[in-house]
């Protein structure tokens, strides 16, 4: 006997003994998982047990009729550090209602005197039976009743009756139950793709494990059972290490708290803890996929049944004639593809295709285990009818299919085209592929990012389910490439290479010419899906960093791009990403930018001269604005709305063409950029040009900025306050840094990440026009005034900036030069970064 077993023996019927033995038990670092929580269990049974007791000799009452119940995750024997005790008096009525209600709190009270959290219910049996017909949740939870102390046969009784209950009224129930986890899972979302999930109620957490003990629990259907106690245990285990390392009662698994959890677990990091938990997350998730379709295909029989007999005559008709003992007839099978047929709703293996032993061969028909080919053929066909893979069917299709031979066969790498390109219905599929690990088997660079997190709050999936998601918006591009099959093999590889240290776009390139060999391209293909994957960030970052009108920029993506065909793959595959990524990462905006540098690309590929920038003269509009500001002497304004098609439907505002002229001055930028920065106007880009008119008109350069802006929220300003704005921030009337830092002081402060700090580089692809610095930093009104304020003090020109914002991180780029519009030299390039990075520190 253990020390820790004599202490519980001699004194944990108190309150001081069990909080003494239950912190021992949670400190003990040998202890951990299932036996902690059994161990837990046994300790709390004994102290309450105890209480039971000494209210029963209080009251003068046999313990008889009499019992302390324990429901939910109690009753299953589970409890971590902080859950809750669910506990239901129960008692056969034969007492006085007010010697029950004493018993109840010599019970109670302790528990909470202890500040544990107590979920409670004095009932009879009836009274038990009767709310578990009411609530549904209340019936979940007994369903898992056990014993504490008292009349344990007055407890199997209510469980039995309980149990009878449920699997009589299954068919009413379980559609509950389901609406109720589909409800749950709208307000919680999917565990698996969470960066911060709650272990409990989001879909595939442990609420959804205990839904399918439920059903199994019915007898109308039963969960597959591979993996699915293993993921339960995992799920419980994080739970646990939660409590202990907030000390709270806490399902929520927040991102301060992922470090402290992978050390209580003995993980490596909280990349390894969100990894495990994802995976866990998918194997009840699949679970509950399957069972839910099971039970909705039972209930859906049986409601046709009674129909059907009717209009055969009852139970004495002739729906058995013909078949001994009235068997049923066996279930329609329609043919998909070679060995692949349709039945009850899902696609199973044909006979012929059954393993050897497993079913009758039949002509025309390859058993799996001699068609490699088959797993592949199954998982196209059921996605192009929109169809579930049968988990039976992937099972044997995992245990018995013969491995692909190197390179694959033509017949394989167009079945997974076929599979890629059935657009939202390959998730599901995939899915079930993945279940009993034919993907990774298939493609073995596809376990290091399964359930790989993306730790930026722009991802909504994982690595793996990101790289499904873009193959699924890629298939709606096909008829805008000539080759599809490049395009959604280049778009399930793009991200391939996060599973390996370093630039994932290098790492790619390298994993995705193997894997494109490997599944039988030619060396023309696999070279061009190998420069797609590349550079499939190349065109949105020069889009929205770089000056289009700066021939370097456009020459550069025509040097990496290197043919029309790939580049009309790589139009493709970036919109694709953006759409799959999450909606921070895709507007109409962003989408004629890259549009405008793809047009500035081919021409430059169908060795068209690209026009010269220095020599474009000023638009009609700039010109007027130039000649009417030297004429004044003070700014003068112009505001375009430019509505944009973003595709079916009503045109999209996405923003306004803001043109401003004044004579040159310094202290423009942050000027204009300030006010702007007042009024709510988010800056995306800001072109800035001297404009020298005819001597006759004037004297001195014009400064023209074509700015565009869009309104953070609200209505956009009237064009002559800006203008009033900007003529007082000019002569300093207007002070903008105070007025900023006024309303910055007015917003309620929010506890949340620390950012971190602001980096400046120097971009490593030249430009003749200017030398080019990208500013990253955490994004927040004014910054492009702080910019600019810290570029005029170190006396520069800003030609341009180009900015661009994902999530939380801003993304600037900033064309300058020296004030005579020459390039800065490398040593006042580095100058000027380091200069700017302290500044905006």
């Amino acid at each position: 006997m253990t020390s820790l077993d004599a202490h519980t023996e001699s004194d944990d019927t108190g309150p001081s003994g069990y909080a003494a033995a239950r912190l021992r038990l949670l400190t003990e670092k040998a202890r951990s998982g299932p036996p902690r929580r059994a161990e837990l269990s046994r300790l709390t049974d004994g102290w309450l047990a105890g209480l039971l007791d000494a209210g029963l000799a209080a009251a003068g009452r046999p313990p008889r009729g009499v019992a302390l119940v324990a429901v939910g995750g109690y009753g299953r024997g589970e409890l971590s550090p902080r859950s809750d005790l669910d506990l239901v008096l129960l008692h056969d009525g034969s007492a006085d209602p007010g010697v029950v209600a004493a018993l109840a709190d010599r019970v109670w009270y302790p528990v909470w005197d202890l500040g544990l959290a107590l979920d409670h219910s004095v009932r009879t049996p009836a009274e038990a039976r009767r709310a578990a017909a009411e609530d549904l949740k209340v019936q979940l939870g007994l369903l898992d009743a056990r014993p504490v102390a008292g009349d344990a046969g007055l407890v199997t009784a209510l469980r039995t009756t309980v149990l009878a209950d449920w699997r009589n009224q299954a068919t009413r129930r379980l559609p509950e139950l389901d609406a109720l986890c589909r409800e749950r899972a709208e307000r919680s979302g999917e565990l698996q793709y969470l960066l911060e999930p709650d272990l409990k109620e989001a879909r595939g957490g442990l609420r959804d494990a205990q839904a399918l003990r439920a059903v199994a629990a019915s007898w109308l259907a039963d969960a597959p059972r591979e993996g699915l106690d293993e993921a339960r245990r995992r799920l419980l285990d994080a739970r646990d290490a939660l409590h202990l390392a907030t000390g709270r009662a806490t399902d929520r698994l927040t991102l301060q708290e992922q470090d402290a959890v992978a050390a209580e677990l003995g993980l490596l990091d909280a990349d390894t803890l969100l990894r495990e938990v994802y995976e866990a997350a998918r194997t009840v998730s699949y679970a509950s996929d399957v069972t839910w379709r099971e039970v909705n295909r039972v209930l859906k029989a049986r409601a046709g049944r009674p129909r059907l007999r009717g209009l055969l005559g009852g139970r004495g008709g002739r729906a058995g004639a013909g078949r001994p003992g009235g068997a049923k007839p066996p279930a329609e099978r329609t043919p998909l593809a070679e060995g692949v047929v349709e039945m009850d709703g899902e696609v199973v293996l044909a006979l012929g295709a059954l393993p050897q032993g497993l079913g009758p061969a039949r002509s025309g028909g390859t058993p799996v285990e001699r068609d490699p080919v088959l797993p592949l053929r199954a998982a196209a066909a059921a996605a192009q009818a929109g169809l579930p893979l049968s988990p039976h069917a992937v099972r044997r299709l995992a245990a018995s299919a013969k491995a692909l031979p190197t390179p694959w066969p033509a017949e394989a790498r167009e079945e997974l085209v076929t599979l890629l390109g059935a657009g939202e219905s390959t998730v599901p599929v995939w899915e079930a592929l993945e279940a009993e690990g034919l993907v990774t088997r298939m493609l073995p660079d596809w376990e290091r990012v399964r359930c790989r997190p993306q730790r930026n709050p722009v991802h909504t999936w994982t690595v793996d389910r990101h790289l499904v998601e873009t193959a699924v918006r890629a298939a709606s591009l096909t008829r805008n490439v000539h080759r599809p099959d490049l395009l959604l093999v280049a778009a399930l590889l793009h991200d391939i290479g996060k599973g390996w240290p370093g630039d994932h776009s290098v790492a790619g390139e390298t994993i995705a010419r193997d894997v494109a060999a490997r599944i039988g391209f030619d060396s023309a293909d696999v070279g061009v899906i190998a420069t797609v994957v590349r550079h499939h960030l190349l065109l949105v970052e020069t889009a929205t960093r770089r000056d289009l009108d700066d021939p370097a920029a456009v020459q550069a993506v025509a040097t990496a791009v290197g043919t029309l065909g790939a580049l009309e793959l790589l139009h493709a595959l970036t919109e694709a990403d953006a759409l799959a990524t999450g909606p921070a990462a895709w507007s109409t905006w962003r989408a004629s930018l890259v549009a405008d540098l793809v047009k500035r690309v081919a021409g430059v590929l169908a060795g068209e001269e690209p026009p010269d920038p220095e020599a474009a003269a000023p638009s009609a509009e700039q010109e007027r604005l130039a000649i009417e500001a030297l004429r004044t002497g003070e700014p003068v304004l112009a505001l375009h709305t430019e509505p944009v098609v973003a595709g079916p439907g009503e045109p999209e505002p996405v923003g306004v063409e803001l043109l401003v002229a004044l004579p040159e001055r310094p202290g423009v930028l942050p000027a204009l950029a300030g006010v702007l920065a007042l009024h709510r106007l988010t800056v995306r880009t800001a072109e800035l040009r001297a404009v020298a008119l005819p001597a006759e008109l004037g004297k001195g350069p014009v400064l023209v900025l074509d700015w565009r802006v869009a309104a953070a929220y609200g209505s956009l300003p009237e064009a002559h306050r800006l203008r009033a704005d900007l003529v007082r921030a000019l002569d300093g009337s207007l002070d903008i840094p105070a007025r900023l830092a006024e309303r910055d002081a007015a917003q309620p402060r929010r506890r949340g990440v620390t950012a971190p700090p602001p980096r400046v580089t120097v971009a490593a692809a030249g430009s003749r026009l200017a030398t080019v610095l990208e500013v990253r930093a955490q994004d927040a009104p004014g910054l492009l005034h702080r910019i600019g304020r810290a570029l005029e003090g170190a006396e520069v020109r800003v030609r341009s900036a180009h900015v661009s914002t994902l999530g939380a991180n801003a993304v600037d780029t900033l064309y300058v030069t020296r004030p005579d519009g020459t390039l800065l030299s490398s040593e006042e390039a580095a100058g000027l970064a380091k200069t700017l990075e302290e500044a905006l520190r």
